[in-house]
């Protein structure tokens, strides 16, 4: 074997490597850092129940989190709890600060801070736990209910990469549930970007619950509000089997 020929394996690694560092970079910037493993910048909007719960099993799990909300107060006194990794900003500032966004906002919101967010949140991961709820947000959540938030949400959300999720269960199971031993809870999803919803299933992991893909966004309307399955805490292999899904 001449020094040439000797050199070959070696070649071929380090264009393999460099080839791997290229697809890698071509990605988003959260799809990057999921794809890397590591921690992901994440803005919350809306840091209520759901918001609040969720972004701080994050911060736990090693995320670096952004609390928003109208009452930036809240958002801080609730970043100071959680302690190092969270953080309080403005909707807008969260918006700008996350690679993933999760919105957990009365329904309603959602036109208004699409509006408001565009230019932040256009080609971001965006993970829509908003329920429309007519006696709440009125003729507009008839109206989504009707198509399905998954045919909704991306038209209140222009750009943004949506995942269908966190929006079937109680906040409070949720939280005292996370990290449980044997089968844990249930978290269904659906997306139509196979990316951000390989984000979305690292994410819920990290949590401590587990993700059922339901199928694209169409299917979210199967685990909507007001459907059998709403509102009822159930083990992945249980949820799967309510939505008729394969084990």
């Amino acid at each position: 074997m001449n020094a040439h020929d000797a050199m070959r394996p070696r070649r071929r690694l380090i264009l393999q490597s460099a080839g791997a560092s290229l697809v890698l970079w071509a990605l988003p910037p959260g799809a990057r850092a999921a794809e890397a493993g590591k921690g992901l910048k994440i803005g919350v909007i809306g840091s209520g129940r759901v918001g609040g719960t969720v972004g701080a099993l994050w911060v736990k799990a090693g995320h670096e989190v952004m609390f928003s909300s109208l009452d930036i107060e809240h958002d801080r006194k609730l970043a100071a709890s959680i302690g190092a990794g969270a953080r309080a900003g403005t909707p807008k500032e969260a918006a700008a600060f996350g690679e993933v966004l999760f919105f957990a906002v009365p329904y309603a919101a959602l036109p208004g801070l699409g509006r408001d967010l565009a230019a932040e949140i256009k080609g971001k991961i965006a993970l829509d736990a908003s329920n429309p709820i007519p006696g709440r947000d009125g003729d507009m959540a008839k109206e989504a209910l009707a198509k399905g938030t998954g045919v909704a949400s991306p038209q209140f959300l222009p750009g943004a990469r949506i995942v269908r999720a966190y929006n079937e269960v109680g906040y409070n199971r949720m939280r005292d549930d996370a990290h449980r031993a044997g089968e844990r809870l249930g978290i269904p999803l659906a997306a139509d970007d196979a990316q951000a919803l390989k984000t979305a299933v690292r994410l819920v992991q990290d949590a401590g619950h587990e993700p059922v893909v339901v199928g694209g966004l169409a299917r979210a309307r199967e685990f909507d509000y007001g459907t059998p399955v709403f509102g009822r805490p159930m083990t992945a292999a249980e949820l799967r089997k309510a939505l008729g899904l394969k084990p």
